[in-house]
């Protein structure tokens, strides 16, 4: 049971992170596809600054630039995305999905030169020290990603509906050529919150990697979390407190893949492989069953000319 809950909250929080940064993008009327890739980008990043830092630097130091690099990255990365789909008008999913395939080359390129500049194998892999990201609260060992995870999650509730900002962000998703008539600038607001899923994106991409494994492939990319992401903001109704329970639900059946050999599962003689299935078999169910019911903002997905109203 404590190994279930262990990897239930690590996985939980990154899937939260990632489908809130989707429920930004969506909610400001642009449909992010390209979160997988946002998550490879924020990782790579991440994890280049890690190993390069000297082990000289205190290890606050190490996580908090890590972090920083991670969230950069995926803000810049998200830029193009909203570029192509808010000033060019280029098909949103079309473009997030080149987005994606282009995240995974970015990252076998670099982390192979990176490798081979240390006279090292030409394998994608990093490996790095992940006990910097832990910490221990009396008996407890905690993640750092769980806090951040639980005060992001808060920011994201009052931001989207505490403050002008995110009701101006909800307005240019719901109906922009009335938030426009009111003086919002939605090619802003849109920018706003595409830029603001690459932050939360490239985040989740680094807290996927660095808590589970001290070595990572990036031939692997990461393994379709992006896409599980983007079921759990459906199933949350586009709503952060929602958002949190379904990326828990979801995040129960990733974490079986990690302990079904050592508890009353192995009795079952199923592979790992099957295991991994489950959380995307349970998304298809779960989304054929309830998506005649989910509300997504009106005006996503649509391009929005000034000229026509």
């Amino acid at each position: 049971m404590t190994l279930l809950i262990k990897y239930t909250l690590i996985y939980g929080i990154v899937l939260m992170l990632v489908a809130l940064g989707g429920c930004f993008s969506e909610h400001s009327g642009v449909i992010n596809i390209a979160l997988e890739g946002i998550m490879v980008v924020g990782a790579m990043a991440g994890l280049l600054v890690l190993v390069m830092l000297p082990s000289s630097i205190v290890a606050f130091w190490r996580v908090f630039l890590s972090i920083a690099s991670a969230a950069l990255a995926g803000l810049l990365y998200s830029a193009l995305l909203a570029f192509a789909s808010i000033n060019l008008k280029a098909d949103q999913t079309i473009g997030g999905t080149a987005l994606n395939v282009l995240a995974t080359a970015i990252a076998l390129v670099l982390v192979k030169r990176y490798n081979n500049g240390l006279g090292g194998t030409q394998s994608p892999k990093l490996s790095f020290a992940n006990g910097d990201f832990l910490f221990t609260i009396g008996p407890i060992t905690v993640n750092v990603f769980l806090f951040i995870g639980l005060i992001l999650l808060v920011v994201a509730a009052i931001v989207l509906y505490r403050t002008r900002f995110g009701l101006r962000l909800m307005a240019c998703g719901e109906h922009p050529q009335a938030a426009d008539s009111v003086g919002i600038n939605v090619y802003k607001m849109r920018w706003a919150g595409v830029l603001i899923s690459g932050f939360l994106g490239g985040i989740g991409g680094l807290a996927y990697i660095v808590p589970a494994a001290q070595i990572w492939n990036f031939e692997v990319g990461v393994s379709g979390m992006g896409f599980l992401a983007l079921a759990v903001m459906i199933f949350g109704q586009w709503k952060p407190g929602r958002i949190f329970l379904a990326a828990m639900f979801f995040a129960v059946f990733k974490a079986l893949a990690n302990i079904y050999d050592s508890t009353f599962l192995s009795a079952l003689n199923l592979t790992k492989e099957i295991y991994n299935m489950m959380p995307f078999l349970a998304s298809m169910i779960i989304l054929a069953f309830t998506s005649k019911k989910s509300r997504a903002p009106k005006a996503e997905g649509a391009p929005y000319d000034k000229g026509m109203r």
